[in-house]
C-alpha cells in the first residue's frame, strides 16, 4: 500500500506542476442558489455587514427576504423604510441578488384582520407594490406573497382572491415601476394541508382566472419519510423535489411562457428535530439538490431555509448551523455542493460546484485512501463554477472536493 500511495503522490506531485484540466461542465446554465434567513440575517451574531460579507464569502448568488407590507406601511401612505433599506442595500453592496417577497396585509386594509387576510381592495396592494419598486429600481425579482395555497399564509386560501387582489395587483404595481423586473406568482408550498388547495389544483385555478407572472415559485420540501431529491413524492397532488419533472411540466401547460424558481427548500436535521434526517445525509442533500436543479430545463433558483437552526425545537432546525452557531456538514456542502452522476463498474461521474469566487476556479478531485486524502487530479471550473468529471472510485469508495483558494474541502461522498 505504501508503494501505490507513493505513485499517487507523486503522480499528483507532477500534476501539481503542469496546468489545470479544462473542466467537462456545460458552460452556460445560469442557474442560482441563495439561501433565506431573514431572523438570523437582521439580528443574528456581529453586524449585518458582516453576516453579509459572511454569506458571500460561502458563494451564495441570491438572498431571499420578506418585506412585510402591514410593517411598513401602518398606516395609508405612511411609511417605514429603515429596514429593507439595510437589508437590500446591503446586499446589493455585496454583489448579492435581493429576492423579494412582499407578504402581511396592514389592518387598515382589509377590514382589522390579520395579515394572512387579503386587502378588500387590490388596489391598496397594486399601490404599495409600485411603491416599494420605485425606491427599490435596482430590485429585478420580485415574489408576489408566500404560499398561498395555504391558510396559514392566506385565510381562505383561495386561488381567486390570491390572482385578483394580490397577484395581478402586484404585477401591475411592480411592472409599472420597472418593466424589467421579474414577478413570481404561486409560492405554493409542497401540499395544501388542513384547510388548504394542493399545489396541483392551485395552480390550475391560477390559471383559470388568468394569473399574470413571469416566473412560478414553489416550495418543494420534503413531506414523507424517505424522501430524497431524486426519490419519493407519490402519485397524489403533493409536489416535492422528487416530483420536479412533473411540478415543470404542470407550470409548463399552464403558463408555458413561465421560468420557474424554488424559492425555499431544505432537510431539517436530527438531532436535534426527531424527524429529521442526520446532518450527513443533509449535506448530502444539498449536492443532489443542486445538480437537479442545474439539470432542470426553466429552473432558474433554488433557495436554502435557513442558515441557523431556530431556538425552539418546534420550529425549523434545517440551518447550516446549529442553534450555538456550531457549523454543520450541511455548511461545506453549501460552498462545495457534490453529487454523483452514476458509477459503472470502478468509473465514477460526479457533478459539482465550487461557489466561492468569481470565474474559473481551481479544485482537486480527491479520495480517502488508506486513511488519507489523496489527490487525484486537478482541473478548472466553468466560468460559474460548475464541474463535472469522471474518476477511479468503485462502490464504497470516499471522494471530495478540495477547495485550495480557501483551503476548504466538501462533505466526503461516499459511491454507490
Amino acid at each position: 500500500m505504501k508503494v501505490v500511495l507513493a505513485v499517487i503522490v507523486s503522480a499528483c506531485a507532477l500534476f501539481g506542476a503542469s496546468a489545470f484540466l479544462p473542466d467537462e461542465a456545460a458552460a452556460g446554465k445560469n442557474v442560482e442558489y441563495g439561501i433565506q434567513d431573514d431572523a438570523w440575517l437582521e439580528w443574528g451574531p456581529g453586524r449585518l455587514k458582516g453576516r453579509i460579507a459572511k454569506l458571500d464569502r460561502i458563494g451564495f448568488d441570491a438572498v431571499r427576504i420578506n418585506l412585510y407590507w402591514y410593517r411598513m406601511e401602518p398606516r395609508p401612505n405612511r411609511y417605514r423604510w429603515g429596514r429593507s433599506d439595510r437589508m437590500i442595500r446591503g446586499l446589493r453592496a455585496r454583489g448579492i441578488r435581493p429576492i423579494v417577497t412582499l407578504w402581511g396585509t396592514p389592518r387598515w386594509a382589509n377590514g382589522r384582520q390579520l395579515p394572512n387576510v387579503a386587502p378588500t381592495n387590490p388596489a391598496f396592494f397594486q399601490r404599495f407594490a409600485q411603491k416599494v419598486a420605485k425606491r427599490y429600481s435596482k430590485v429585478d425579482a420580485w415574489v408576489m406573497w408566500n404560499e398561498p395555497n395555504k391558510p396559514t399564509w392566506l385565510k381562505p386560501a383561495s386561488p381567486k382572491t390570491y390572482v385578483t387582489k394580490i397577484l395581478n395587483p402586484g404585477y401591475a404595481g411592480i411592472k409599472s415601476a420597472n418593466r424589467h423586473a421579474q414577478v413570481a406568482g404561486g409560492v405554493t408550498g409542497p401540499r395544501g394541508g388542513k384547510g388548504g388547495i394542493s399545489p396541483v389544483d392551485f395552480i390550475a385555478r391560477m390559471k383559470r382566472f388568468r394569473a399574470k407572472l413571469d416566473v412560478y415559485a414553489h416550495h418543494p420540501y420534503p413531506v414523507y419519510p424517505g424522501d430524497t431529491p431524486y426519490k419519493g413524492g407519490c402519485l397524489c397532488k403533493n409536489l416535492t423535489m422528487a416530483e420536479l419533472d412533473r411540478l415543470l411540466r404542470i407550470v409548463n401547460s399552464a403558463f408555458p411562457r413561465a421560468r420557474v424558481w424554488l424559492t425555499e427548500y431544505a432537510y431539517q436535521t436530527n438531532p436535534p428535530d426527531i424527524f429529521g434526517v442526520s446532518p450527513q445525509l443533509q449535506a448530502r442533500y444539498i449536492g443532489e439538490s443542486s445538480r437537479k436543479v442545474y439539470e432542470a430545463r426553466k429552473v432558474d433558483l433554488l433557495i436554502h431555509y435557513i442558515f441557523r437552526d431556530e431556538p425552539r425545537l418546534a420550529g425549523w432546525q434545517s440551518g447550516l448551523e446549529t442553534n450555538r452557531g456550531r457549523p454543520k456538514p450541511a455548511l461545506a456542502a453549501s460552498m462545495l455542493p457534490l453529487a454523483q452522476v452514476q458509477r459503472r463498474g470502478t468509473r465514477t461521474t460526479i457533478w459539482g460546484q465550487v461557489r466561492p469566487g468569481t470565474g474559473p476556479q481551481r479544485y482537486l478531485v480527491q479520495r480517502r485512501i488508506g486513511g488519507q486524502w489523496i489527490t487525484l487530479f486537478g482541473a478548472m471550473t466553468t466560468e460559474r463554477g460548475f464541474l463535472r468529471r469522471t474518476v477511479t472510485a468503485p462502490r464504497g469508495a470516499q471522494i471530495r472536493l478540495w477547495y485550495s483558494a480557501g483551503r476548504k474541502g466538501s462533505p466526503a461522498l461516499t459511491v454507490r
